[in-house]
């Protein structure tokens, strides 16, 4: 079985500083650096000087067409903070020298935003790889896990620790945990346990003004709530988060389906978008379109027998049997569905905690939620987009239903709950030749009248800055909350994204945690 979200890797290295480097910087911007060597290891500074810059740079990259514009423009330096004092003197000594900065926990940023700025402004990146830590309480059955952990790290500690517990959140583990938690964290078991921000109980933080806010007492309800799902980068830097883990079984069953057009691929799908949702919440069942077939792979917390007997009845189109199926443990599942055959010769341990990976293609990413399921004759055109079949275009369609229908779209930031269907996943990679992505804005296009509207609905998580960006009310000014409208009501809803803006503006009034997406400030 081939990896599903292996599209682009990156390799990662550890930053060695080299003493005195040569800045052709303003004083202003050393100002910034002398600024932090009193509070931050020098070690832990790395600047264009040092050998190391490049590649810790580049080694939190997963989207290569993101190399160029990072190196070409980089930031005056990247923090490598080992505790929560070297996050608190980046954020005091970047308020006091005007220099902005980025934040990052593990490169699965589908914009790259976290490493790179559009705009004319002087920046530093704040990289939080080292913040990885994840402490397991068995007893309470809930985690502390740093911001800069990555999934697979998570997944791991939890199931070491406490056996016959999990976390739902995504399926590839090189993601970090500081991305994917504070934009809500789609994955496999959101059905039965809501995602992975609907399980946060609690939150360290640095505010705008680099204090340190060490729970969710110290933050007050309306900035806990805007951190759980509000997205990344917009009211501070999250520097670790307490989750309540999820009882899972002994045995827990994959497995991965595939059908041509021919085998009735376009059948199948058509059914699955009303079956899917309404499957018993313990079953999920997911679709990768690509190159004219359909790819089918469950989770079910449980046994085969079960998953072949309910899909039978449910869903007979695909024909699942008993020899479709691996049943295992929950560690050897998250290993398995993003690295498939590669766990029978390396133990999942090694598969989930490797953070060295090599850099892959260029490819894009958009988003969509749907409410309506689409007819036969819209699915034939979708797979045999454009004439002839996309040969490097690829549909991702997550179920929702259960757990995500009872959960009130204003609980949290994310709003994208009862009456959706799925959600997809468009990506479409290449390698490099061509600078504009043709498959994957086309058929985007194509299927606006079919999905969610007022708004067109998108996860935070798949980033996407061709829904708009932010502009500033005036030069060197706040973001304008009318052109965040414009991106923000897709990803949260209005309400929702009103609510944060009103947050933001009493957290962060003069916006100095911005980027081209973040939640602009809004005074009432």
């Amino acid at each position: 079985m081939s990896a599903v979200s292996a599209v682009v890797l990156a390799l990662c290295f550890l930053g060695i500083y080299m003493p005195a480097p040569s800045l052709a910087t303003s004083s202003g911007n050393n100002d910034f650096i002398r600024c932090l060597l009193p509070d931050v290891p020098s070690q832990l500074v790395l600047t264009p000087g040092s050998p190391s810059f490049k590649p810790v740079l580049v080694s939190s990259i997963r989207n290569a067409r993101f190399v160029a514009p990072a190196t070409t423009r980089p930031p005056l330096c990247i923090v490598t903070p080992t505790n929560a004092s070297h996050v608190q003197a980046a954020v005091r000594c970047g308020r006091a020298h005007g220099v902005r900065l980025r934040v990052r926990s593990g490169g699965h940023d589908t914009e790259g935003i976290s490493s790179r700025s559009q705009r004319p402004e002087v920046f530093a990146i704040v990289d939080l790889a080292n913040l990885h830590d994840v402490h397991v309480n068995p007893q309470e059955a809930t985690a502390w896990v740093d911001s800069g952990a990555t999934l697979g790290e998570l997944y791991y500690a939890v199931a070491k620790a406490a056996p016959g517990l999990g976390f739902p959140a995504g399926v590839c583990p090189t993601v970090g945990v500081g991305g994917h938690l504070s934009g809500g964290g789609q994955g496999l078991m959101m059905r039965k346990y809501g995602l992975a921000a609907d399980n946060i109980v609690d939150a360290t933080f640095v505010d705008a003004d680099g204090n340190l806010l060490p729970d969710k007492k110290a933050m007050g309800d309306d900035l806990f709530w805007a951190i759980r799902g509000g997205g990344g980068g917009s009211f501070g830097i999250v520097l670790s988060f307490k989750v309540r883990l999820a009882p899972v079984p002994p045995t827990v069953t994959f497995f991965s389906v595939t059908r041509s057009m021919d085998q009735g691929a376009v059948e199948a799908v058509t059914k699955w978008q009303t079956v899917a949702p309404a499957l018993p919440d313990d079953l999920t069942v997911r679709v990768n379109v690509q190159q004219r077939q359909a790819n089918f792979q469950s989770l079910y917390l449980g046994n085969c027998s079960a998953v072949v007997a309910t899909l039978r009845d449910r869903l007979p189109e695909l024909g699942v049997t008993q020899a479709d199926c691996r049943e295992m443990s929950w560690l050897q599942y998250a290993a398995y569905i993003y690295f498939g055959d590669a766990i029978n010769s390396t133990p999942p341990e090694v598969l989930l905690l490797n953070r060295t990976l090599t850099l892959g293609r260029f490819y894009k990413n958009k988003s969509d939620y749907v409410n309506k399921a689409l007819t036969k004759d819209e699915w034939e055109k979708i797979f045999t987009w454009p004439s002839g079949g996309a040969v490097e275009g690829q549909l991702v369609l997550e179920p929702h239903g259960g757990r995500m229908g009872s959960i009130a779209d204003a609980d949290t930031p994310f709003p994208h709950r009862g009456g959706v269907l799925y959600n997809i996943q468009y990506v479409e990679s290449w390698n490099g030749n061509s600078s504009t992505p043709s498959w994957v804005n086309t058929l985007y296009d194509f299927m606006e009248p079919l999905v969610s509207k007022n708004p067109r609905a998108a996860y935070a998580n798949y980033r996407d800055l061709g829904i708009g960006v932010n502009k500033q009310v005036h030069v060197g000014g706040v973001s304008s909350y009318q052109s965040g409208k414009v991106w923000g009501e897709r990803y949260f809803g209005g309400k929702n994204f009103k609510r944060l803006a009103m947050i933001k503006g009493r957290v962060d009034a003069g916006d100095y945690f911005r980027n081209e997406q973040s939640v602009p400030p809004l005074h009432l």
